[in-house]
């Protein structure tokens, strides 16, 4: 059983300027929950954004902050900043050697059993930032373990050759780190991530928005794991579901999966 705790304010994809939720803080290191549809810094693709979670929370904190992985603009969930360019290195280090232990929630397509997705990918570039990157590159090792937590038939039509629609809540580990992992493993099962407008089913997207009212990717970071690079501390950090992911765990009953 994953222990979730519960988010106190609504995310959506049309994100104002707000106080980003600090889950953990202290002299060398920052984690916030960052809400669903923020970038986490101003990008190529997006020159005109202006809340960005990395200038906000230099906002709140007063003080420079160096971003050490990042999650997609539709991705909510815990994501880590260094408070000095030394920490940042040494988390960098921590990534690229696979000790940061980082674990996902997902709402996907259809109902599936527990597995491993061993499946290489080729890089994806974007047409802006990566426009004078080899388009030829090589497919690159790309594993996710993902385990079942729940599943659930309901009795709206989302495809016309079956009159209820399923779907799993899954937790998925990505054991390597590449570019959308989790969003185009999950379509190469055919169980593609509810509200994924890029990689999913636009069809079952439709029928959530209309029956259930989200409308957001249904993907959350919320877990990380790792020894503190300076304290040699074990931090494990949770970060709550927000508003939007409640109601849909509440829609399909699957409140009593997630301890409080």
């Amino acid at each position: 059983m994953i222990n979730l705790t519960k988010q106190q304010s609504e995310q959506t994809t049309d994100v104002p300027q707000q106080t980003l939720s600090i889950i953990y803080q202290d002299e060398y290191l920052v984690v916030v929950n960052k809400p669903a549809g923020m970038l986490v810094h101003r990008s190529w693709l997006d020159k005109n954004e202006r809340h960005v979670v990395m200038q906000q929370l230099r906002n709140q904190l007063g003080c420079h902050v160096y971003p050490v992985h990042r999650l997609d603009r539709p991705t909510s969930g815990a994501l880590l900043f260094a408070l000095s360019s030394q920490v940042a290195r040494q988390l960098a280090e921590l990534f690229e050697l696979h000790q940061v232990e980082k674990s996902y929630l997902a709402v996907v397509r259809g109902v599936i059993d527990s597995g491993r997705i061993d499946y290489p990918l080729k890089p994806r570039l974007d047409k802006i930032a990566d426009k004078f990157s080899n388009p030829d590159k090589p497919a690159e090792t790309a594993i996710t373990d993902y385990q079942v937590l729940a599943t659930t038939e309901q009795p709206f039509v989302s495809c016309k050759r079956f009159a209820t629609s399923r779907y799993s809540l899954v937790a998925l580990t990505p054991i390597t780190g590449r570019k959308h992992q989790l969003r185009r493993h999950m379509k190469h099962i055919f169980h593609p991530i509810v509200g994924d407008t890029t990689y999913g089913d636009k069809v079952q997207n439709r029928a959530i928005a209309a029956h259930v009212g989200v409308r957001r990717l249904m993907l959350h970071a919320y877990r990380l794991a790792f020894v503190h690079p300076v304290t040699g501390r074990h931090l494990s950090v949770i970060a709550p579901l927000d508003d939007a992911y409640q109601k849909l765990l509440t829609a399909f009953a699957w409140q009593g999966v997630l301890a409080d």
